[in-house]
């Protein structure tokens, strides 16, 4: 029998191409099941262990995919090869099938010109895409029930949000109750992306994992959130491989 999903420090991740997955998502539009995506790394892992609602959420959602570099270095440890699926580009491939099939979707994250210039570029990029919410991300906890009250009356059959782990997934699955025959996916910073704001590595360091490593010399802030996190993420699944044998 074929290992469909693989534990790493407790959390189960999807053993799944980029098209399978998409594929999944792609039957649940479709048949109005509702689906919550999780693009993890080992941030979120470490989240999951400390926020009970993180912890929550990473073992209820329909689809994990393993987006974080240490995710997959992770799974290796464990014996399994998997491909890395990059959020942005996920999500991007998730945009593309909504024009193609007349699917609907909402955005919400990020500042409000970013956030604008998005929109723009999807619809120059995607002519047909029906994007029937926008907002930006910085709003208040009274303003928030107004928000998820007009993604729920706009009705989309994505939601993009780009608030940030944990922020995003908790609003995701408080939503998705709201909209259960709807697809939620949180993309972090995707939107800076999108809009042109922050370019992606080049494609090389991309094909080689290396992407993490080109953000970081091009955004020395990110260091502290690297190291020693990811050092230490990786020590932690030797001493479970260790534990399995």
């Amino acid at each position: 029998m074929v290992k469909t999903r693989e534990k790493v420090l407790g959390y189960g991740i999807d053993l799944v191409s980029f098209n399978d997955a998409l594929l999944r998502v792609d039957e649940s539009i479709k048949n109005k099941s509702g689906m919550q995506i999780i693009t993890i790394n080992p941030e979120m892992i470490s989240q999951g262990h400390s926020i009970p609602e993180m912890n929550e959420i990473l073992n209820s959602a329909e689809l994990v995919i393993p987006d974080g570099i240490g995710i997959k270095i992770a799974l290796k440890l464990k014996g399994v090869e998997q491909e890395r699926i990059a959020g942005v580009e996920f999500a991007k491939k998730i945009v593309e099938l909504c024009e193609k099939n007349g699917y609907k979707i909402a955005l919400l994250g990020a500042k409000e010109e970013i956030l604008n210039k998005t929109a723009e570029n999807l619809k120059k990029e995607f002519p047909m895409l029906q994007i029937v919410y926008a907002r930006n991300g910085y709003f208040s906890k009274d303003e928030e029930l107004q928000i998820k009250e007009d993604i729920k009356n706009a009705a989309p059959d994505v939601v993009f949000t780009a608030l940030g782990a944990p922020k995003q997934e908790i609003f995701n699955k408080e939503m998705k109750q709201l909209l259960p025959e709807s697809v939620f996916i949180g993309i972090g910073g995707s939107f800076d992306v999108w809009s042109g704001v922050v370019q992606r590595a080049p494609e090389i360091w991309q094909k080689t994992g290396m992407e993490w490593l080109y953000r970081t010399i091009k955004e020395p802030q990110r260091f502290k959130r690297i190291f020693p996190a990811l050092p230490l993420f990786l020590i932690k699944v030797i001493m479970e491989v260790r534990k399995e044998k």
